[in-house]
């Protein structure tokens, strides 16, 4: 036993040692942030408004950062993500663009234990850096298919489809990232005018004459 003990002690060691160095570069986490509120410039719809967790098309529903090479080929970029899976944070994104607007009394994440006038869900179609073109600098490309529902009676007011681009100034992280904030900021700012402006036609339409 005392021949076995300081022997196992150094094959512990030995595995501690060698876990600790890694000739593998460390994970990059890359955020997003919504714009800035601007001012509203028309008069709120007065409801409350609830989104139903968002959805993706295949390959998107991680927290790799996705892009697409020529020939249509999907791949990811090395050692970078973002800080959870594409539909949590374009979620987060999407809640603070509404309440941005000052259009809405609540507007509330999914789940919530809040009951809402209307339902928008999210089908996030493109959210990728593409270098079909044969450029050096990827264009950011941004697609979303939106439903607004009214809550009583389940139907559907709204569908359509919000989409933005934006170019990288460079092939380099901080530029492409940039980009993907920048289209993601445009494509929800088309998403919160359309949504609320269903929702006024709406209730104008439901207005006693």
């Amino acid at each position: 036993m005392k021949r076995v003990v300081p022997v196992s002690m150094l094959m512990l060691l030995a595995g501690c040692a060698g876990g600790l160095h890694s000739n593998a570069p460390p994970t990059q986490t890359y955020i997003l942030r919504a714009a800035p509120a601007a001012a509203a410039s028309a008069a709120p719809t007065g409801m409350t408004l609830q989104l139903a967790r968002l959805t993706t098309d295949p390959g998107l529903g991680s927290d790799r950062i996705v892009l697409v090479e020529t020939d249509r080929r999907m791949s990811f970029y090395s050692g970078s993500r973002w800080p959870a899976e594409l539909p949590e944070l374009l979620e987060t994104l999407a809640v603070a663009t509404l309440r941005g607007t000052g259009e809405w009394n609540a507007v509330h994440e999914w789940p919530s234990a809040f009951g809402s006038d209307f339902l928008l869900q999210i089908a996030i179609r493109r959210f990728e850096a593409d270098y079909t073109d044969g450029g050096s600098n990827p264009t950011v490309q941004v697609s979303l298919d939106c439903t607004v529902i009214r809550r009583a009676g389940r139907d559907s007011i709204a569908n359509f489809v919000v989409q933005a681009a934006a170019r990288a100034d460079e092939n380099r992280m901080a530029a492409v990232i940039a980009a993907f904030e920048q289209a993601a900021n445009t494509a929800l700012a088309s998403m919160a005018e359309r949504t609320a402006s269903a929702v006024k036609a709406a209730k104008l339409s439901e207005a006693p004459p």
